[in-house]
């Protein structure tokens, strides 16, 4: 069948080394995605092209203009596939977790480069030129319109990979990237899949709790921006188990400072001070969010 043909010519294209055909296979893939079918296509997967559009992000060019050119083909590429994906019968596959762990960490991965210098080289762009030449601001869009089309069955595919790549790169200390990222998707899902995104961080939270104080203390941080762009809307039981997370991490956070101050003699002396201040960084953190719980419920 043409179509199959079709994708195999633009597989080639990708696959080369030259990054103008890269361009250009991507190009024809993204107007291929923006056409509707006649007839769903039950047999067709996009593992390659989700494969080779993740690595596209990641390009590490020597060419910096190259290197742009490439990654924002690979955002573009698959924001084509999502989009593909999303209006056909394939719809569940986008969301396996194999695909997901592919997708939403070079979606951030480009996103973090919103503060790298070599992204402010050349003269301010038009509005519309910026939204299309910046790979940031692209991906953002991409992972905006990504969780907008989440459901609750696969919700926690679409989260999971964020605390995956927040981890792995050591972004809970300092937590700005952190706290941005799960702003985007809180605004971005639809309202009432809230309260899950909220159960997914407090999970999180319980899997870190032998992490260093400043990484839970990032997370709380982020529950309480959860919580607080929640509140507009219900968050129903979920309530309940804010408190009661919350809760039991502080009486953990004591235990630690007070294990700490007993345990600080000797070698331990010098380091038990910061250690202390650190778990008292956590405590306020975690009585900050549940203070703003507080006085936001009904």
């Amino acid at each position: 069948p043409f179509v199959e043909s079709f994708l195999h010519m633009v597989a080639k294209l990708l696959e080369s080394g030259d990054p103008q055909l890269q361009v250009l296979g991507t190009n024809s893939f993204v107007k291929f995605a923006n056409i509707e079918e006649d007839t769903p296509s039950y047999h067709r997967r996009y593992d390659f092209f989700v494969s080779r559009f993740s690595a596209m992000c990641h390009s590490c060019h020597d060419d910096l203009e190259i290197r742009n050119e490439i990654r924002i083909a690979g955002i573009r590429g698959i924001q084509g596939v999502v989009r593909k994906t999303v209006n056909d019968e394939l719809r569940a596959t986008i969301w396996e977790p194999q695909h997901m762990d592919k997708i939403v960490p070079s979606l951030l991965f480009n996103m973090q480069k919103t503060e790298d210098p070599d992204g402010r080289i050349g003269p301010p762009a038009s509005p519309s030129g910026e939204k299309e030449e910046n790979p940031a601001v692209l991906a953002e869009n991409c992972f905006r319109e990504l969780l907008a089309r989440a459901t609750y069955g696969n919700m926690s595919n679409a989260v999971r990979p964020v605390f995956a790549h927040l981890g792995h790169h050591k972004l809970w200390d300092p937590n700005e990237f952190a706290v941005h990222c799960f702003k985007i998707i809180m605004y971005s899902i639809q309202a009432q899949y809230s309260h899950h995104v909220i159960q997914e961080i407090l999970a999180h939270l319980d899997s870190c709790k032998r992490d260093s104080p400043r990484v839970r203390a990032g997370i709380i941080q982020v529950l309480l921006e959860a919580v607080a762009i929640a509140a507009k809307g219900s968050i129903g039981p979920t309530v309940l188990e804010v408190f009661n997370t919350l809760l039991k991490h502080l009486s953990l956070s004591v235990d630690f400072e007070l294990g700490n101050t007993r345990g600080g003699h000797g070698h331990a002396a010098l380091s038990a001070p910061s250690k202390d201040n650190d778990e008292r960084i956590v405590q306020n953190a975690i009585i900050q969010t549940i203070g703003f719980f507080g006085s936001n419920l009904p």
